[in-house]
């Protein structure tokens, strides 16, 4: 890799696969953040005291969380900000809506169960501070979907993990990554995740699988054909042997492989290095 070269290329030209790569998690905090947000957001640096108390509580008391900033370009809302909670997994998929008027209104949010029923959100990770990758690819995705969805439906992220993937989407609450998402094709690929359907293309895996049961679910759909999200429900993960079942009461069981991928950068600027590629065989 050379030092003008991007991760994302990088790691496209080495033929990186994307399967089962998707960033485990089963509930997200989304919280409307406008302006630059500094590199790293992981200990919710940006917030003001209060409010980062409120979200880093949240996320110790619920198991497998993250919480991400989003922005919508271009519009502003004067003293009002979007906070969403999506449950995403086989036994809970809904999102949630609030607003607020100041950001320290997070303290006083019932965000375990209040909240306005929300529809999908599709986050496209364009976090420039963190990554050019996602600053260029993903801004340019971002403004392929603003005429196909609506206003508070589509939101631009911080960094949901795999800059190397850019362009990344994550629809929620459906709990689908994509990667490598191309601009042609970026309505047509989230339509399919919005509709139920696994993406025909750039199909990163489910946030709600660990990484393990991502790769047999997509060895499992490949075999058997189901193409629909709901086709599939999680039932058992005991070490590398993985167990799904469909609508009509069938268990799928995968046993999931490990080899070592290409060496390519986890980020624009690092250096390469070796990535397990996860893969998964029917029983």
């Amino acid at each position: 890799m050379t030092v003008d070269e991007r991760c994302c290329e990088a790691s496209e030209a080495a033929g990186e696969s994307l399967a089962a790569t998707a960033s485990y998690t089963r509930s997200w905090l989304v919280v409307e953040v406008p302006g630059t947000w500094p590199r790293d957001v992981s200990d919710e640096a940006g917030l003001p005291p209060i409010a980062r108390e409120a979200v880093q509580a949240w996320l110790a008391r619920m198991p497998v969380s993250r919480a991400l900033f989003v922005r919508q370009p271009g519009r502003t809302r004067p003293g009002r900000s979007r906070v969403f909670v999506a449950r995403a997994d086989d036994d809970a998929a809904e999102a949630r809506r609030f607003e607020v008027t100041e950001l320290d209104e997070l303290a006083s949010l019932d965000l375990d169960g209040g909240g306005e029923r929300h529809g999908s959100l599709v986050l496209v990770c364009g976090h420039g501070t963190r990554d050019r990758c996602c600053a260029l690819r993903g801004t340019i995705v971002y403004g392929a979907l603003v005429s196909a969805l609506g206003a508070d439906d589509l939101w631009i992220s911080s960094h949901q993990g795999g800059h190397r993937f850019a362009a990344n989407v994550l629809v929620l609450p459906q709990a689908v990554q994509l990667g490598r998402v191309r601009v042609e094709e970026a309505a047509h690929v989230v339509g399919e995740a919005l509709a139920g359907r696994v993406p025909s293309s750039g199909y990163r895996g489910r946030t709600a699988y660990p990484p393990e049961a991502q790769a047999a679910e997509i060895a499992i759909r490949a075999a058997s054909g189901l193409d629909r999200l709901a086709d599939l429900r999680l039932i058992g993960v005991e070490g590398d042997l993985i167990s799904f079942r469909d609508l009509g009461g069938h268990e799928h069981v995968a046993v999931v492989e490990r080899a070592p991928g290409p060496a390519v950068p986890a980020s624009c600027g690092a250096e390469p290095e070796a990535q397990t590629v996860l893969t998964a065989r029917v029983l």
